[in-house]
């Protein structure tokens, strides 16, 4: 994921350590590009769930999404702020 798609996250990494600095400064641009991965983050976590939800591993599925959000949250632990508004 992050290979495929090299020049959006090094872009995205230097705008999320930015916004953790300074979130009033940076939070535009911060759920700008933020828009344009979530899509990729959330098609490449359908990738590797989606077909564990409707095997014989179903009861993993949940546990597996979990582990891949966690492990992005990892490299931008803001993730979860794009698209919320702070005054």
């Amino acid at each position: 994921m992050l290979e495929q798609n090299k020049e959006l996250f090094a872009s995205f990494k230097v705008i999320h350590d930015n916004f953790v600095k300074n979130p009033d400064a940076y939070s535009y641009r911060f759920n700008k590009v933020g828009q344009r991965v979530l899509p990729v983050l959330r098609e490449h976590e359908a990738r590797l769930c989606g077909k564990t939800e409707r095997g014989v591993y179903s009861k993993f599925s949940g546990g597996l999404a979990e582990k891949f959000k966690s492990e992005v949250r990892v490299h931008f632990p803001k993730i979860d702020f794009i698209g919320v508004r702070i005054s």
